[in-house]
């Protein structure tokens, strides 16, 4: 049986907590799941929301980011746009989670 692989792209701050837990249910579920915060610097994390990220990293999930800053505070992993083309390729399934 092979696993979809699915890349939640979060562009707004008012959605990215919600689809992060998302990604987790998704994972939960069997699924490779991803996240990309895009374009907007986040506040850090609570430590409820940063556990949700490693329970998804414990299922061989990961949330990006494509600003600095993010990283920094929330310790995403860092991606550039170049990275995130590559990536979307091997995805099964994407989705632009929250757009305004």
């Amino acid at each position: 049986m092979e696993y979809k692989k699915v890349c939640f792209m979060y562009r707004s701050n008012d959605y990215a907590v919600d689809g992060i837990r998302s990604a987790l249910g998704l994972a939960v579920e069997n699924m490779y799941a991803y996240g990309v915060v895009m374009d907007q610097e986040m506040d850090k994390l609570d430590e409820h929301n940063l556990e949700s990220i490693e329970m998804l990293r414990d299922m061989e999930g990961e949330i990006y980011s494509t600003i600095p800053a993010n990283v920094e505070k929330n310790s995403f992993e860092s991606m550039t746009i170049e990275e995130l083309g590559e990536k979307l390729r091997d995805m099964s399934i994407v989705v632009p989670y929250g757009l305004k």
